[in-house]
């Protein structure tokens, strides 16, 4: 039997992308049902998707509850199979969806899957949300197959694989709707950023796989609710990435992991000062001590698991900014992400 699929964009005062992207949706997405949740915009995306595309699938959330929440608030009320998280800023292709799903049905253990995310800006390269799969290092810190900080490779057919990663990009994300019901969806005291990095690691530690498709293409411009230089993305990527640290971690390693990190965002800090980004400053502090103040609720919400999902053993700040490897290809030790054996 054909799986349902459910193409879902939050969206929150983004009615310039939905103008722009949406037609492109419509046109490369066959008969799958599209939903628009809009979450507290105080634009005018819905009258004028109702004035429109009133055949569309719309559905109001009451306050912005930020990515996470507002994802979670709106599948609970689509029923599908297959989920595809949208981002509003996403230009879609021909036969986007088809090779995903169909490696997703070749095995019930596959949670979640990313397509490849090429940057909209420059169409030729990766783009930062993604780009061919994500990786996590032992301290916490991302990076993807294609991009690794503020570098990112040309495409030039170096990941059209189908492969196992630690992470799949929340801008396009394919998720297997019973293991995201499982997992209790989002963890909505990130409200945004790593979200979905927080929910692969649980996905993982309860034995899903993650995985890329590189048979799928999508173009991001990205930055379309924060951009990169606003304080408060620094302050919810600081925050959200002690808070996953916390959660997901082994028990022995866990605050000699968040010990570490505290420090290294203090000398990221003074990076910031040399600029004389002080609001971004005072956005890692207020980061940190927000941080202390969620701990006892987090500690709640660590999992019960003797499973734990392989980190990248070596630091990719040193290897980046010290060594110079400024490719995936080029990282020391990088092993291959194995399908669970339960």
């Amino acid at each position: 039997m054909t799986p349902s699929v459910a193409i879902v964009i939050l969206n929150y005062n983004g009615q310039h992308y939905l103008e722009k992207f949406l037609p492109k949706v419509i046109e490369h997405s066959g008969s799958h049902a599209i939903w628009i949740a809009d979450n507290a915009s105080t634009d005018h995306s819905l009258e004028w998707l109702n004035t429109h595309y009133p055949e569309l699938n719309t559905l109001t959330i009451n306050e912005n509850k930020g990515y996470a929440g507002g994802y979670n608030d709106a599948l609970r009320r689509i029923q599908a199979d297959y989920y595809i998280l949208l981002n509003s800023d996403i230009e879609v292709t021909e036969n986007w969806i088809a090779p995903v799903i169909a490696f997703m049905e070749s095995d019930p253990l596959i949670a979640a899957c990313q397509p490849k995310i090429r940057a909209y800006d420059l169409p030729t390269h990766f783009e930062y949300a993604g780009a061919a799969g994500g990786y996590m290092d032992y301290l916490g810190y991302p990076f993807c197959r294609g991009r690794i900080f503020d570098t990112r490779e040309e495409d030039l057919g170096q990941y059209d694989d189908e492969k196992d990663v630690f992470w799949a990009t929340g801008a396009c994300l394919f998720v297997r709707s019973s293991a995201f019901h499982a997992a209790a969806g989002f963890d909505e005291s990130f409200f945004a950023h790593m979200e979905e990095i927080d929910l692969c690691w649980r996905l993982l530690n309860m034995r899903y796989r993650i995985t890329y498709c590189g048979k799928s293409t999508v173009y991001h411009v990205g930055g379309g609710t924060l951009h990169k230089s606003n304080p408060k993305k620094t302050f919810l990527n600081y925050r959200n990435n002690l808070i996953m640290l916390y959660k997901n971690l082994p028990k022995g390693r866990r605050w000699k992991t968040v010990f570490i990190r505290l420090v290294l965002d203090g000398i990221s800090s003074v990076r910031f000062m040399a600029t004389g980004a002080w609001p971004d400053v005072l956005a890692i502090i207020r980061a940190h001590f927000a941080f202390y103040a969620m701990i006892p609720g987090l500690t709640r919400k660590i999992p019960r698991t003797r499973y734990r999902a392989p980190l990248y053993y070596r630091s990719v700040v040193w290897e980046y900014f010290v060594l110079g490897k400024h490719k995936f290809g080029k990282l020391t030790g990088i092993e291959p992400i194995k399908a669970p054996r339960l």
